[in-house]
């Protein structure tokens, strides 16, 4: 079995220590890098043999937030994945990280071995957020009545929906009894329609106009 090159970013060190002791635990995962801020991961990268594929990243962090870090961390390790971490419901914050390009966002109270799920479905292309999280996303998000509409037809924005609220694709045809491949193609449809070209931006483009939903 392959493993998955995991790096965590947390400031605390209780959360720190807990979060590498369980995860690194893990034989999906390999703990590449575990930093206390987004400094000292960006000192200790060019040390690694290999980047990480995904990114365990807390939003309040000292120096560099998590947010403010992101694009940095983007450019840095363009094909990884970044997971938010934090105890803020906020919905600024979730719009901020999300549109920076965090894949997911849940929050710290949420139990080790569903961190280890989300991270797990981010790396077969879902995009998990804490249920808390997501039913402020999709209540902040829904268009008002006079919004503008995209010629979405209404199987599509059901779809659409699903990935938001962090499904993946089989859990998406097991919500609206569809098939598999048939939940494929409506979001290859979507790509189209929205001139998107991944689930994340998929995500991100709905979020950043809410007409989408």
């Amino acid at each position: 079995m392959t493993t998955l090159r995991l790096a965590i970013i947390e400031d605390d060190p209780t959360v720190r220590q807990l979060l590498h002791g369980y995860l690194c635990r893990q034989p999906e995962f390999e703990c590449v890098l575990v930093a206390g801020s987004v400094e000292a991961f960006l000192q200790q990268l060019p040390e690694l043999l290999a980047p990480p594929q995904l990114v365990l990243l807390d939003i309040g962090l000292p120096g560099l937030s998590g947010i403010q870090a992101l694009p940095v961390l983007r450019r840095q390790l363009p094909e990884a994945d970044f997971v938010m971490q934090t105890v803020f419901e906020d919905t600024d914050r979730i719009y901020q990280a999300l549109c920076a390009g965090a894949t997911g966002y849940l929050l710290k109270s949420t139990p080790p071995a569903e961190i280890k799920a989300a991270l797990l479905d981010v790396a077969r292309g879902g995009a998990p957020m804490s249920r808390a999280v997501a039913r402020k996303v999709l209540g902040y998000f829904k268009p008002s009545p006079t919004a503008p509409t995209t010629d979405l037809t209404p199987r599509e924005r059901q779809v659409l929906e699903g990935l938001v609220d962090g499904l993946s694709e089989k859990q998406v045809a097991t919500r609206l009894d569809l098939a598999p491949q048939t939940v494929h193609s409506y979001i290859k449809q979507l790509y189209r329609k929205l001139h998107v070209r991944s689930r994340a931006e998929l995500v991100r483009h709905s979020l950043r106009d809410g007409s989408s939903i």
